[in-house]
Protein backbone atom coordinates (compact mmCIF):
# COMPACT_ATOMS: atom_id res chain seq x y z
CA UNK A 1 0.00 0.00 0.00
CA UNK A 2 1.15 3.55 -0.71
CA UNK A 3 -0.14 7.00 0.08
CA UNK A 4 1.08 8.34 -3.28
CA UNK A 5 -1.11 8.18 -6.38
CA UNK A 6 1.35 9.78 -8.82
CA UNK A 7 4.92 10.96 -8.34
CA UNK A 8 7.00 12.56 -11.09
CA UNK A 9 10.70 13.34 -10.63
CA UNK A 10 12.39 15.52 -13.28
CA UNK A 11 10.03 13.97 -15.85
CA UNK A 12 10.75 14.93 -19.43
CA UNK A 13 9.27 13.93 -22.78
CA UNK A 14 10.76 14.97 -26.10
CA UNK A 15 9.08 14.53 -29.47
CA UNK A 16 12.28 15.13 -31.39
CA UNK A 17 11.97 18.04 -33.82
CA UNK A 18 8.64 19.00 -32.24
CA UNK A 19 10.49 19.78 -29.04
CA UNK A 20 9.84 19.00 -25.39
CA UNK A 21 6.27 18.47 -24.22
CA UNK A 22 7.43 18.02 -20.60
CA UNK A 23 10.73 19.11 -19.05
CA UNK A 24 11.87 18.86 -15.44
CA UNK A 25 8.28 18.13 -14.36
CA UNK A 26 8.22 17.16 -10.67
CA UNK A 27 5.34 16.76 -8.24
CA UNK A 28 3.64 14.33 -5.87
CA UNK A 29 -0.10 13.66 -5.60
CA UNK A 30 -1.44 11.76 -2.60
CA UNK A 31 -4.20 9.18 -2.91
CA UNK A 32 -7.84 10.16 -2.52
CA UNK A 33 -7.45 13.57 -4.14
CA UNK A 34 -9.63 15.00 -6.88
CA UNK A 35 -7.02 16.90 -8.88
CA UNK A 36 -7.51 19.44 -11.65
CA UNK A 37 -4.79 19.66 -14.29
CA UNK A 38 -5.00 23.02 -16.04
CA UNK A 39 -2.89 25.02 -18.44
CA UNK A 40 -2.86 26.47 -21.96
CA UNK A 41 -3.10 24.34 -25.09
CA UNK A 42 0.18 22.57 -25.73
CA UNK A 43 1.33 22.92 -22.11
CA UNK A 44 1.86 19.16 -21.68
CA UNK A 45 -1.35 18.16 -19.86
CA UNK A 46 -2.30 15.31 -22.21
CA UNK A 47 1.30 14.09 -22.34
CA UNK A 48 1.41 13.98 -18.55
CA UNK A 49 -1.83 11.98 -18.31
CA UNK A 50 -0.68 9.58 -21.04
CA UNK A 51 2.52 8.91 -19.07
CA UNK A 52 0.49 8.18 -15.95
CA UNK A 53 -1.68 5.79 -17.99
CA UNK A 54 1.42 3.90 -19.14
CA UNK A 55 0.98 4.83 -22.81
CA UNK A 56 4.22 6.83 -23.11
CA UNK A 57 7.74 6.29 -21.79
CA UNK A 58 9.72 9.25 -20.42
CA UNK A 59 12.65 10.64 -22.33
CA UNK A 60 14.21 11.53 -19.01
CA UNK A 61 13.31 11.38 -15.33
CA UNK A 62 10.71 9.05 -13.85
CA UNK A 63 7.05 8.69 -13.00
CA UNK A 64 5.45 6.19 -10.64
CA UNK A 65 1.76 5.38 -10.20
CA UNK A 66 0.35 3.81 -7.03
CA UNK A 67 3.84 2.93 -5.90
CA UNK A 68 4.96 1.17 -9.08
CA UNK A 69 5.61 1.86 -12.76
CA UNK A 70 2.49 2.75 -14.78
CA UNK A 71 2.60 -0.39 -16.93
CA UNK A 72 2.38 -2.60 -13.84
CA UNK A 73 -0.56 -0.58 -12.48
CA UNK A 74 -2.75 -0.57 -15.61
CA UNK A 75 -5.33 -2.91 -14.10
CA UNK A 76 -5.79 -0.37 -11.29
CA UNK A 77 -6.13 2.65 -13.62
CA UNK A 78 -8.95 3.94 -15.83
CA UNK A 79 -8.00 6.41 -18.56
CA UNK A 80 -10.37 8.41 -20.76
CA UNK A 81 -8.51 10.16 -23.58
CA UNK A 82 -9.68 13.32 -25.33
CA UNK A 83 -10.77 11.48 -28.48
CA UNK A 84 -12.71 8.80 -26.51
CA UNK A 85 -11.43 5.82 -28.59
CA UNK A 86 -14.08 3.09 -28.75
CA UNK A 87 -14.75 0.26 -31.21
CA UNK A 88 -17.15 1.91 -33.70
CA UNK A 89 -18.70 -1.33 -34.92
CA UNK A 90 -19.79 -2.49 -31.45
CA UNK A 91 -23.11 -1.60 -29.88
CA UNK A 92 -23.40 0.15 -26.52
CA UNK A 93 -24.37 -3.14 -24.85
CA UNK A 94 -21.48 -5.00 -26.51
CA UNK A 95 -19.06 -2.29 -25.40
CA UNK A 96 -20.12 -2.65 -21.77
CA UNK A 97 -19.94 -6.44 -22.04
CA UNK A 98 -16.40 -6.11 -23.39
CA UNK A 99 -15.54 -3.91 -20.40
CA UNK A 100 -16.91 -6.57 -18.04
CA UNK A 101 -14.89 -9.35 -19.73
CA UNK A 102 -11.66 -7.34 -19.71
CA UNK A 103 -12.07 -6.44 -16.05
CA UNK A 104 -13.28 -9.73 -14.61
CA UNK A 105 -13.49 -9.62 -10.84
CA UNK A 106 -13.47 -5.81 -10.69
CA UNK A 107 -16.37 -4.84 -12.95
CA UNK A 108 -19.26 -2.91 -11.39
CA UNK A 109 -22.17 -3.35 -13.79
CA UNK A 110 -24.44 -1.27 -11.55
CA UNK A 111 -22.61 2.03 -12.09
CA UNK A 112 -21.77 1.35 -15.76
CA UNK A 113 -25.41 0.57 -16.60
CA UNK A 114 -26.60 3.58 -14.61
CA UNK A 115 -24.38 6.05 -16.51
CA UNK A 116 -25.66 4.72 -19.84
CA UNK A 117 -29.32 4.59 -18.77
CA UNK A 118 -29.26 8.16 -17.44
CA UNK A 119 -28.22 9.28 -20.93
CA UNK A 120 -31.18 7.37 -22.42
CA UNK A 121 -28.84 5.55 -24.80
CA UNK A 122 -30.18 2.68 -26.87
CA UNK A 123 -28.18 -0.42 -25.87
CA UNK A 124 -28.43 -1.65 -29.45
CA UNK A 125 -27.05 1.54 -31.01
CA UNK A 126 -23.63 1.18 -32.60
CA UNK A 127 -20.89 3.42 -31.28
CA UNK A 128 -20.29 4.96 -34.71
CA UNK A 129 -23.84 6.35 -34.73
CA UNK A 130 -23.50 8.16 -31.39
CA UNK A 131 -22.84 11.86 -30.92
CA UNK A 132 -19.66 13.07 -29.26
CA UNK A 133 -21.46 13.59 -25.96
CA UNK A 134 -22.98 10.10 -26.10
CA UNK A 135 -19.56 8.53 -26.75
CA UNK A 136 -18.25 10.46 -23.76
CA UNK A 137 -20.97 8.93 -21.62
CA UNK A 138 -20.08 5.40 -22.77
CA UNK A 139 -16.38 6.08 -22.12
CA UNK A 140 -17.11 7.29 -18.59
CA UNK A 141 -19.35 4.25 -18.01
CA UNK A 142 -16.39 2.02 -18.91
CA UNK A 143 -14.05 3.99 -16.66
CA UNK A 144 -16.37 3.92 -13.65
CA UNK A 145 -17.35 0.31 -14.23
CA UNK A 146 -13.71 -0.74 -13.98
CA UNK A 147 -13.80 0.49 -10.36
CA UNK A 148 -10.23 1.87 -10.59
CA UNK A 149 -8.03 3.18 -7.82
CA UNK A 150 -6.86 6.01 -10.10
CA UNK A 151 -9.01 7.65 -12.77
CA UNK A 152 -7.30 9.78 -15.44
CA UNK A 153 -9.67 11.99 -17.44
CA UNK A 154 -8.42 14.18 -20.30
CA UNK A 155 -11.02 16.90 -21.03
CA UNK A 156 -13.78 14.41 -20.17
CA UNK A 157 -16.79 16.74 -20.30
CA UNK A 158 -15.91 18.86 -23.34
CA UNK A 159 -18.55 17.23 -25.60
CA UNK A 160 -21.41 17.40 -23.09
CA UNK A 161 -24.14 19.99 -22.76
CA UNK A 162 -24.22 21.89 -19.41
CA UNK A 163 -27.02 19.76 -17.90
CA UNK A 164 -25.37 16.44 -18.81
CA UNK A 165 -22.00 17.77 -17.64
CA UNK A 166 -23.43 18.73 -14.25
CA UNK A 167 -25.19 15.38 -13.83
CA UNK A 168 -22.20 13.26 -14.86
CA UNK A 169 -19.80 15.29 -12.74
CA UNK A 170 -22.06 14.70 -9.75
CA UNK A 171 -22.08 10.95 -10.41
CA UNK A 172 -18.30 10.90 -10.83
CA UNK A 173 -17.65 12.82 -7.61
CA UNK A 174 -20.11 10.72 -5.59
CA UNK A 175 -18.55 7.46 -6.77
CA UNK A 176 -15.02 8.76 -6.14
CA UNK A 177 -15.93 9.83 -2.60
CA UNK A 178 -17.65 6.52 -1.81
CA UNK A 179 -14.76 4.36 -2.98
CA UNK A 180 -11.79 6.64 -2.24
CA UNK A 181 -10.85 6.87 -5.92
CA UNK A 182 -8.12 9.33 -6.89
CA UNK A 183 -9.29 11.43 -9.85
CA UNK A 184 -6.97 13.46 -12.08
CA UNK A 185 -8.88 15.55 -14.59
CA UNK A 186 -7.78 18.11 -17.16
CA UNK A 187 -10.29 20.78 -18.15
CA UNK A 188 -10.59 24.37 -19.37
CA UNK A 189 -13.87 24.91 -17.50
CA UNK A 190 -12.60 26.63 -14.36
CA UNK A 191 -15.98 26.86 -12.64
CA UNK A 192 -16.40 23.10 -13.01
CA UNK A 193 -13.00 22.50 -11.44
CA UNK A 194 -13.56 24.86 -8.52
CA UNK A 195 -16.74 23.01 -7.54
CA UNK A 196 -15.40 19.48 -7.97
CA UNK A 197 -11.67 19.45 -7.25
CA UNK A 198 -9.65 19.86 -4.06
CA UNK A 199 -6.16 19.81 -5.62
CA UNK A 200 -4.55 21.71 -8.49
CA UNK A 201 -1.67 21.22 -10.90
CA UNK A 202 -1.03 24.15 -13.23
CA UNK A 203 1.12 23.02 -16.16
CA UNK A 204 2.85 25.58 -18.35
CA UNK A 205 5.85 25.17 -20.58
CA UNK A 206 6.05 21.48 -19.67
CA UNK A 207 6.57 22.20 -15.96
CA UNK A 208 4.41 22.43 -12.85
CA UNK A 209 3.89 26.11 -12.05
CA UNK A 210 1.44 25.63 -9.18
CA UNK A 211 0.74 22.48 -7.23
CA UNK A 212 -1.16 21.75 -4.03
CA UNK A 213 -4.52 21.87 -2.34
CA UNK A 214 -6.70 24.56 -3.90
CA UNK A 215 -7.51 26.13 -0.52
CA UNK A 216 -3.80 26.21 0.37
CA UNK A 217 -2.83 27.84 -2.92
CA UNK A 218 -5.56 30.47 -2.64
CA UNK A 219 -4.56 31.23 0.94
CA UNK A 220 -0.92 31.70 -0.14
CA UNK A 221 -1.93 34.56 -2.47
CA UNK A 222 -3.67 37.89 -2.03
CA UNK A 223 -5.36 40.24 -4.48
CA UNK A 224 -4.48 43.78 -3.48
CA UNK A 225 -5.81 47.09 -4.75
CA UNK A 226 -4.76 50.59 -3.86
CA UNK A 227 -3.50 54.00 -4.85
CA UNK A 228 -0.04 53.48 -3.34
CA UNK A 229 3.03 53.24 -5.58
CA UNK A 230 3.81 49.80 -6.99
CA UNK A 231 7.20 50.02 -5.27
CA UNK A 232 5.38 49.48 -1.96
CA UNK A 233 4.83 45.85 -3.04
CA UNK A 234 8.57 45.21 -3.42
CA UNK A 235 8.86 43.13 -0.21
CA UNK A 236 6.30 40.68 -1.60
CA UNK A 237 6.39 38.23 -4.52
CA UNK A 238 4.38 40.01 -7.22
CA UNK A 239 2.79 37.60 -9.70
CA UNK A 240 0.99 40.24 -11.74
CA UNK A 241 0.42 43.98 -11.43
CA UNK A 242 -2.00 46.04 -13.56
CA UNK A 243 -3.11 49.64 -13.61
CA UNK A 244 -6.87 49.93 -12.98
CA UNK A 245 -8.24 53.46 -13.21
CA UNK A 246 -6.11 55.64 -10.93
CA UNK A 247 -4.89 52.72 -8.84
CA UNK A 248 -3.20 49.36 -9.08
CA UNK A 249 -4.50 45.81 -8.76
CA UNK A 250 -1.96 43.07 -8.15
CA UNK A 251 -1.80 39.40 -7.27
CA UNK A 252 0.94 38.76 -4.74
CA UNK A 253 2.32 36.16 -2.36
CA UNK A 254 2.52 38.20 0.82
CA UNK A 255 5.83 38.19 2.70
CA UNK A 256 4.30 39.74 5.81
CA UNK A 257 1.64 42.45 6.33
CA UNK A 258 0.54 44.52 3.36
CA UNK A 259 0.94 48.29 3.81
CA UNK A 260 -1.87 50.60 4.89
CA UNK A 261 -2.36 51.90 1.36
CA UNK A 262 -3.62 48.53 0.13
CA UNK A 263 -6.86 46.60 0.45
CA UNK A 264 -6.21 42.84 0.40
CA UNK A 265 -8.54 39.89 -0.11
CA UNK A 266 -8.28 36.29 -1.25
CA UNK A 267 -8.40 35.78 -5.03
CA UNK A 268 -10.83 33.48 -6.78
CA UNK A 269 -9.47 30.35 -8.45
CA UNK A 270 -10.03 31.94 -11.86
CA UNK A 271 -8.10 35.08 -10.85
CA UNK A 272 -5.26 32.95 -9.52
CA UNK A 273 -4.97 30.84 -12.66
CA UNK A 274 -5.28 33.69 -15.14
CA UNK A 275 -2.66 35.77 -13.33
CA UNK A 276 -0.15 32.91 -13.40
CA UNK A 277 -0.90 32.11 -17.04
CA UNK A 278 -0.36 35.76 -17.99
CA UNK A 279 2.91 35.82 -16.03
CA UNK A 280 4.94 32.77 -17.15
CA UNK A 281 8.09 34.10 -15.46
CA UNK A 282 6.49 34.18 -11.99
CA UNK A 283 8.23 31.83 -9.54
CA UNK A 284 6.51 28.43 -9.20
CA UNK A 285 4.88 27.29 -5.99
CA UNK A 286 4.37 23.71 -4.78
CA UNK A 287 2.53 23.44 -1.49
CA UNK A 288 3.90 21.14 1.24
CA UNK A 289 3.33 17.49 0.40
CA UNK A 290 3.27 18.17 -3.36
CA UNK A 291 7.04 18.17 -3.93
CA UNK A 292 8.46 14.93 -5.31
CA UNK A 293 10.29 13.17 -2.49
CA UNK A 294 13.01 11.31 -4.38
CA UNK A 295 14.00 10.60 -7.95
CA UNK A 296 13.58 6.97 -8.90
CA UNK A 297 14.77 4.97 -11.87
CA UNK A 298 11.66 3.33 -13.32
CA UNK A 299 11.52 0.96 -16.26
CA UNK A 300 8.19 0.43 -18.01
Amino acid sequence: MTDTAIEAAALGKSYGRRGWALRDCSFRLTVGRVCAVVGPNGAGKSTLLAHAAGLLRPTEGSLTVLGTDPASARHRIAYVAQDKPLYPQLTVAETLRLGAELNSGRWDARIADRVVEEGELDPGARIRTLSGGQRTRVSLALALGKRPELMLLDEPMADLDPLARHQLMGTLMAEAAEHGTTVVMSSHIIGELADACDHLLLVSGGRIRLGGGIDDLLAAHARVTGLAPAADLAPHTVIESRATGRGITALIRPEGPVGDGWQADEPSLEELLLAHLRSPDAPPLLAPGTTARVAREVTA
